[in-house]
């Protein structure tokens, strides 16, 4: 009798579908993005990111604790100051936002999660750019390289487990690796931000931050339609050292994801970004999608596209979710 196969066996009951999944997503695998800026009193919420604040460094301390105990695998910290300069010294400063914070979480956390920090000079330039400028106004590749490794040896001392050089310049991974190294602090991870696209769709996170850029980064950040680069990407950066490689953004960018997965000999992360999480949170604050659903299945997308680390805005919510 026909049809000889019926597929929709194993689809006939909850515990079945559970028996016979291919991909799991966990607490575990979660990396919560926050950000905590300098000066602020009370934190502060970011209108084009439903949910997600602008911390103090007390709020930041108590989100973070929550976060971790609801399982999250780790924590990706961007810093706002209160004041930028050409050369965004802010992020060298021992003293800085970012540094400071960081120290406190290390403080807070010990070694119970993942501490990590961005290791970029956007948040912290008055032009909004990640590098130092040339003096035709272009960024000056290997000078944002010297100041990288200042950054990423600040950041390691202030208690980042892993720095995430996210500003595409060329060597950074080599360069910050030896700097590290140099400094003493060989145990101190690099999460290579190997193929970060020139994307629409950063907006809202330049709202948390609040970004000085005008005009756009392409001249640094990959072009949407080039797939092959991105692999050159990744590949230079197994070479020059990376702990871990990164594909951002994660849902416009899934057949990339697969194409870094299946040539990387480190762990994979893909960064949902601001924009994905804002789409989502609009959509379902219309009540045009299932909330929860929606972003599970979001989630569970890039882990099959094969991400074992996920940076998301909804990593602490979804690991209760996940848990109960």
């Amino acid at each position: 009798m026909y049809p000889l196969h019926r597929p929709r066996r194993l689809r006939t009951t909850p515990a079945m579908r559970r028996l016979v999944s291919e991909t799991e997503v966990r607490p575990r695998q979660l990396v919560l993005p926050m950000f905590v800026k300098e000066g602020l009193r009370e934190p502060a919420a970011i209108a084009s990111m439903p949910g997600v604040l602008q911390h103090t460094r007390d709020s930041l301390r108590k989100a973070a604790v929550e976060a971790v105990q609801a399982g999250v695998g780790g924590i990706m910290l961007f810093g706002v100051p209160a004041e930028r300069d050409a050369v965004g010294s802010g992020g060298t400063d021992p003293d800085g936002i970012l540094n400071a914070a960081l120290a406190d979480l290390r403080a807070e956390l010990g070694d119970s999660t993942v501490l990590m920090s961005d290791c970029c000079l956007d948040e912290f330039t008055d032009h909004g750019h990640c590098g130092v400028l040339a003096a035709d106004g272009t960024v000056d590749n290997d000078a944002t390289l010297e100041v990288y490794g200042e950054m990423a040896v600040a950041q390691a001392r202030a208690g980042a487990h892993v720095v995430g050089p996210s500003g595409m310049m060329d060597g950074q991974i080599g360069f910050i690796r030896t700097a590290l190294d140099q400094a003493g602090l060989t145990d101190t991870g690099i999460l290579a931000y190997s193929a970060k696209y020139a994307s629409a769709f950063y907006g809202p996170f330049r709202d948390a931050v609040e970004s000085q850029l005008s005009g756009d980064r392409k001249t640094y950040q990959q072009d949407p339609a080039n797939a092959r680069e991105a692999i050159r990407e990744v590949q230079l950066d197994l070479a020059e050292g990376a702990d871990m490689v990164m594909v951002k953004p994660a849902l416009l960018y899934l057949d990339v994801l697969r194409s870094v997965a299946e040539i990387s000999d480190v762990p994979v992360a893909a960064y949902q970004i601001s924009g994905e999480y804002a789409m989502i949170e609009a959509a379902a604050a219309n009540g045009w999608i299932e909330r929860e659903r929606s972003i599970l299945e979001s989630l569970t997308s890039i882990r099959r596209a094969g991400a074992d680390i996920v940076l998301t805005y909804w990593a602490a919510e979804a690991a209760r979710w996940l848990d109960r």
